[in-house]
């Protein structure tokens, strides 16, 4: 039996690149602090990392398979804020982003992951963001409870693991045959 678990370590080469929404941005904005840090936490150098702003949520997927494209890119995180407001635009930009990132993370054989807070509420979202202090122990690790920690840690562990795991094959079904 062969058991595949990826571990936290730096990509050997490449980078990765971090597309984060404008739009709630003291909120998103925490969240990219937590993943740098975190980055360099694990000693990702700086010239390795890619940080794009888009003006919202709603632009993530578009830049996202722009660098999900690039074979120097070893991995996508996205980061963003969504908030429940009096209509129900936010369940439809949520559902919208979700599906398309996945669908990227997919097709693109390469980690993509998905950083955005979908809150019903700013004070979950700031909760999430690194904002406010959490019930876990800052002393031990600064970015804990923040999402965007989280998304980085989580890129790491996968681009480790991909390069671990067998190929997939590509095949296209739209594909005209000659």
């Amino acid at each position: 039996m062969k058991i595949y678990e990826g571990t936290i370590s730096p990509p050997d080469d490449g980078y990765i690149a971090i597309v984060v929404a404008k739009f709630n941005r003291s909120i998103t904005q925490g969240l990219l602090d937590g993943a740098l840090a975190k980055l360099k936490q694990h000693k990702v150098s700086q010239s390795a990392i890619r940080v794009c702003w888009v003006p919202g949520a709603f632009e993530l997927p578009g830049v996202t398979e722009r660098f999900a494209d690039d074979n120097k890119c070893q991995a996508v995180i996205c980061l963003g804020a969504v908030i429940k407001g009096e209509t129900q635009h936010d369940y439809f930009i949520n559902q919208a982003i979700s599906t398309e990132i996945c669908r990227l993370g997919v097709q693109s054989g390469k980690p993509v992951i998905f950083g955005v807070l979908t809150c019903n509420t700013v004070e979950q979202a700031e909760a999430r963001s690194g904002m406010k202090e959490q019930s876990r122990d800052k002393s031990v690790d600064p970015t804990a409870g923040n999402k965007g920690a989280e998304a980085a840690e989580t890129a790491l562990e996968m681009i480790q693991l991909y390069t671990e795991l067998p190929h997939k094959l590509r095949c296209r079904i739209n594909r005209k045959e000659p």
